[in-house]
C-alpha cells in the first residue's frame, strides 16, 4: 500500500531560497538571527537581508556567474549563513565540505563539483590550498583576517557595499542551489543536486507538520555542511524567525553551557549525544530547564534511550528520518506524541511505500521491507552520475532509500536496518568501497571488505574483514588502521580489524556484506 502524509498539503511558492528564508527578516529587527555561542557575536534579523545582498553583489562583481559553484570548507559560524545565502541569490550552487576532509579528500570534491570559488576557516587555509591545486578554484577566501593566499571574507562582505545589480533569475524548479555530498545507497560520494524548489517545498513540510519555532533559541552544533544542519537547523531556523546559536564543534560541556546561558529551547541532536544527555554525570551540573525538545536525527534513535532522555531532561524527545537525497526530511514524530522509537508519520505533500526487497511488491502495515519515497523534496539526481540517479529514482519517480523499516497500523514509521552499505558513524557517513579501496592498496592485503560494527557510543564503526597476501606474516590491525587513519577524515577511520580466509562474495563477484553484518553482530551480541 501506498501512505500518505495525514497532514494537509502545504502550498508551495514557486520562489528562490533566500527570497523565501529571509521573507520576515527586516520585520523582526534587532531580535538576534545568529549568534557565535563562543565570542557572543551576533548577527540581527535586521542586518541579515543587507549582509546577504551585500555577499552576492561582490560575488558577482568578481565574476561570479548563475551556475557557478561556491565550496565552503569551515566550521559551523554565523557567516557560514552569509556565504550560503549570498550565493544562492547570485544564482550559484553551494557544495559543502566536512572540514574533517583531507586535503585529497576536499581536491576530489573541489574537483567533481566544479568550484569556481573556496570559502574556509584560517584553521583549515593551509589544507585548503593544498586542496584547491590543480582544480578549477580560482581564488580563495578565509573567514577572519586576510592571510596569504586567501581573501578575508570580511574584505569581500565591505566590497558589496554600496553597489547594486539587477536580481538573478532563478527557476526555482530547475536551478541547483544546494550541491552536497553523499554516498547514497552504495558506493563513494556522489553530488547531490539540490534545486531550490527542493529545499522550499521541505521548509513548507516542516510548517506543515505544525512546527513553529518563532519564539524559539536553537542551538546549531550539527554541522552546517551536513544537510541536516543546513536545512532542518540554519535554513528553518531563519525561515521561522528563530535565534541562532551556532558552535564550530561538539564539547559536551560547551553544549550543555551554551544550552544553560542562552535558555536554548530546542537542541537538534545525534543519537550518540542524545545518549550522553541521558547518562553522563556531567549534566546535572547545568541548568537545561529551558530545553522544551531534543530533535535527533541523521541515524535511528532507540525507543529506550529516547525514553530516557525524556525523562531526565523533561523535555519532549522528536525524532525524524530522511536523506540528503531528499532535502532531507521526509519524516517527522508527531509533537507531544508517545511513539518512541519511531521517525513518525510522511511530512506533507510526501507519499511512502514500503516494498519487498526480493519482488519489489508493496507490502502492509508490521511487513519490513524497504522504504521509498516520492514527493518535491526528492532531489533533481547526482551530479554528473545518470547511472546512480536511475538506480536511485525510478521511472515513477519513487527514490528507493536502500534502509529497511514498517509502518504500524497508525501509520507512524519505524526504520528497523540498512539494505544499502553506508556505514553511520556518529551520524556521518561511511562508504565502505572508499575504505576498501585504501585497503587493497597496502601491499599485505589480497582482499577486504568493510561492513559497520555495532557500537555503544558511535552507533556503528568501521569493521574491515582483511585476507592477508600468503607471502608473509599477517600484518598487525594496528598497521592497517594507521595506514587507512593517515589518508581519510577521522570519522571514516576503521576502528576494527578481522582476519578471514575469504570473502563471502556471490558468483558475480559482489560482496555478500550482509553474511558479514549478520556475523559481526552476533559476535558483538555475544560480548555484552
Amino acid at each position: 500500500m501506498i501512505y500518505r502524509s495525514p497532514y494537509p498539503e502545504v502550498q508551495i511558492p514557486e520562489v528562490p531560497l533566500t527570497e523565501y528564508v529571509l521573507r520576515r527578516a527586516a520585520s523582526l529587527g534587532d531580535k538576534p538571527a545568529l549568534i557565535d555561542g563562543q565570542s557572543g557575536r551576533a548577527v540581527t534579523y535586521a542586518q541579515l537581508p543587507e549582509l546577504v545582498a551585500r555577499v552576492s553583489v561582490a560575488l558577482r562583481l568578481r565574476g561570479f556567474e548563475k551556475g557557478d559553484v561556491l565550496a565552503v570548507f569551515s566550521p559551523n559560524t554565523p557567516e557560514y549563513a552569509l556565504a550560503f545565502h549570498g550565493a544562492a541569490s547570485a544564482g550559484g550552487v553551494v557544495t559543502t565540505i566536512n572540514p574533517l576532509y583531507t586535503a585529497e579528500e576536499v581536491a576530489s570534491q573541489l574537483r567533481d563539483a566544479r568550484a569556481k570559488y573556496l570559502l574556509t576557516a584560517p584553521q583549515l587555509l593551509e589544507r585548503a590550498r593544498e586542496a584547491a591545486r590543480d582544480t578549477s578554484v580560482e581564488e580563495i577566501f578565509v573567514f577572519g583576517d586576510e592571510q596569504e593566499g586567501a581573501t578575508a571574507f570580511a574584505s569581500l562582505v565591505e566590497s558589496g557595499t554600496g553597489a547594486s545589480l539587477p536580481p538573478v533569475e532563478i527557476n526555482p524548479r530547475e536551478d541547483l542551489v544546494a550541491l552536497p555530498y553523499s554516498s547514497g545507497t552504495t558506493g563513494t560520494a556522489k553530488g547531490v543536486m539540490l534545486t531550490h524548489h527542493n529545499l522550499v517545498s521541505n521548509l513548507c513540510q516542516f510548517k506543515g507538520a505544525g512546527l513553529d519555532w518563532s519564539d524559539d533559541t536553537l542551538i546549531c552544533v550539527l554541522p552546517m555542511f551536513h544537510i541536516y544542519g543546513l536545512v532542518a537547523i540554519l535554513n528553518f531556523g531563519l525561515s521561522s524567525g528563530s535565534t541562532i546559536v551556532t558552535l564550530p564543534r561538539f564539547d559536551l560541556e560547551q553544549v550543555l553551557g551554551v544550552i544553560q546561558n542562552y535558555k536554548v529551547t530546542i537542541a537538534h541532536l545525534v543519537p550518540p549525544v542524545v545518549l550522553a544527555l541521558a547518562k553522563h554525570p556531567v549534566v546535572e551540573r547545568y541548568d537545561l530547564s529551558s530545553l522544551k525538545t531534543v530533535f535527533s536525527g541523521a541515524a535511528p534513535l532507540g525507543a529506550q534511550l529516547s525514553e530516557e532522555c525524556c525523562a531526565r531532561l523533561g523535555c519532549k524527545v522528536m525524532q525524524g528520518y530522511g536523506m540528503t537525497e531528499t532535502s532531507p526530511v521526509t519524516h517527522l514524530s508527531q509533537q507531544g506524541g508517545d511513539k518512541h522509537g519511531s521517525v513518525g508519520l510522511c511530512v506533507s505533500n510526501t507519499e511512502c511505500k514500503v516494498v519487498s526487497l526480493e519482488t519489489g511488491a508493496q507490502l502492509g502495515p508490521g511487513e519490513e521491507g524497504e522504504l521509498c519515497i516520492r514527493g518535491p523534496q526528492v532531489m533533481k539526481g547526482y551530479l554528473n552520475r545518470p547511472d546512480a540517479t536511475a538506480a536511485t529514482i525510478d521511472a515513477d519517480g519513487w527514490l528507493h532509500t536502500g534502509d529497511i523499516g514498517y509502518a504500524d497500523d497508525e501509520c507512524n514509521f519505524y526504520i528497523v536496518d540498512r539494505a544499502k552499505e553506508l556505514i553511520k558513524y556518529k551520524g556521518f557517513q561511511v562508504a565502505p568501497a572508499e575504505l576498501e579501496s585504501l585497503l587493497l592498496a597496502h601491499p599485505s592485503v589480497a582482499d577486504a571488505a568493510v561492513v559497520p560494527s555495532p557500537d555503544a557510543e558511535a552507533g556503528e564503526v568501521p569493521k574491515a574483514f582483511v585476507v592477508a597476501r600468503g607471502d608473509g606474516a599477517l600484518p598487525a590491525p594496528e598497521e592497517l588502521m594507521s595506514y587507512v587513519a593517515a589518508r581519510v577524515a577521522p570519522h571514516k577511520k576503521i576502528r576494527r580489524v578481522e582476519f578471514v580466509e575469504q570473502i563471502p562474495k556471490s558468483p558475480s563477484g559482489k560482496i555478500l556484506r550482509r553474511l558479514l553484518v549478520a556475523r559481526e553482530r552476533e559476535q558483538q551480541a555475544g560480548k555484552n
